[in-house]
């Protein structure tokens, strides 16, 4: 893109000791330029170090107005007299990180251009990415408000379908032959099925617009939460489930209790014909807790792996394993909401973990070394 075909507005804020009428002249050709001061808005502003102190907190407020649009301050440096504004320095946060660029005087014309049209590319490309990332940011609130209406309006039909399947069976159940009975218990349970799948559904759209503000966590209340829901299955199964002492994460409590209750679930569904064994445990990585949910059970080939983090797909016939198809896609939404990632370890028949990345609760927290 060429950004100086229409007229780029610079902003001299070079004192007349820093020969700004001669900067100015020699920008006049290429770009808008504005030697009025205080600081104002433009696209990008020219300093020199005999004034740049003063100057200094207006462009700081500037740049930070502008962010996270790209707003680039160049820097003209002489010398023949102190004090020099070092060049920027990334572990530094004070005066010289705000400057993007260094030109020494006298100044060198293409050199100048060359720089200030890169910065303005720059510039250019960051607004470009911003208008884009607001574009995508309201077509997922539109495609959330559609799941969302869509799921909504389908569950009143659906109880219709429902109710009449349930007045059919209660007043006609004497009258109906084994094929009828049949054909009828195909009708409610693709009823329940349907209901079930509007639900994850609806669960899944407003993952982002119905949670809880992120705010410290005790995994370990969470857990004993889910443990307590899941009690008759866990029970049924005769599941054995360990799980070791656990962190505090930066989370919506009620989510992370849906995340871990469908990974507890999953564990013990596919947990094969033997006794549930599932471990849960934590470590700490970096800036992250890594919170593992592993299984003994049947596996997952590794040619699968990404696809059953995609909604309604399944590995098994509904014959085989009962379910929507969305759960472990309600879970990637989640962690992804909680800045996070989510994956699994597994081969066939020698059981699966699956790894949740959480941030730390405390910003404060080091990491490990």
């Amino acid at each position: 893109m060429d950004t100086t075909a229409h007229r780029t507005t610079i902003q001299l804020l070079i004192g007349d000791d820093g020969n700004r009428a001669a900067v100015g002249e020699l920008l006049e050709d290429r770009y808008d330029v504005l030697t009025q001061q205080p600081v104002r808005d433009a696209d990008l502003y020219i300093v020199d170090d005999y004034t740049f102190p003063d100057h200094h907190a207006a462009l700081r407020d500037r740049v930070e107005a502008d962010d996270p649009v790209f707003c680039p301050v160049v820097l003209i440096r002489r010398d023949d007299r102190s004090p020099r504004v070092s060049l920027p320095d990334p572990d530094d946060h004070e005066t010289p990180v705000l400057v993007d660029d260094i030109v020494e005087a006298p100044i060198d014309r293409s050199l100048l251009f060359r720089r200030l049209n890169t910065l303005l590319v720059r510039r250019s490309q960051s607004k470009d990415l911003r208008r884009y990332i607001s574009q995508l940011e309201e077509s997922n609130r539109s495609l959330e408000q559609f799941a969302y209406a869509a799921s909504h309006d389908l569950q009143e039909p659906l109880r219709m379908v429902s109710s009449y399947l349930q007045l059919i069976e209660q007043r006609y159940e004497d009258e109906l032959d084994d094929d009828g009975e049949e054909f009828l218990a195909y009708a409610v349970d693709g009823a329940d099925r349907m209901r079930d799948m509007i639900d994850g559904l609806l669960e899944y759209s407003r993952v982002d617009t119905a949670g809880d503000p992120l705010e410290p966590t005790d995994l370990n209340a969470v857990l004993e939460d889910v443990l307590a829901d899941l009690q008759v299955q866990v029970d049924e199964r005769d599941a054995r489930i360990d799980v070791d002492e656990l962190p505090r994460v930066e989370g919506d409590a009620d989510q992370l209790r849906q995340l871990f209750q469908n990974l507890l679930v999953n564990a013990i569904k596919y947990s094969g014909d033997g006794r549930p064994r599932v471990h849960v445990s934590a470590r700490r990585n970096g800036r992250s807790w890594l919170v593992s949910v592993e299984d003994d059970g049947v596996g997952i080939d590794p040619a699968d792996q990404e696809r059953i983090f995609d909604v309604f797909q399944r590995l098994h016939s509904r014959e085989e394993r009962s379910g929507t198809g969305i759960g472990l896609a309600l879970c990637e939404r989640i962690v992804k909401r909680h800045d996070g990632r989510i994956w699994v370890d597994s081969e066939p028949d020698e059981g699966s973990t699956f790894t949740v990345a959480l941030p730390l609760a405390d910003a404060g927290e080091t990491a490990d070394a």
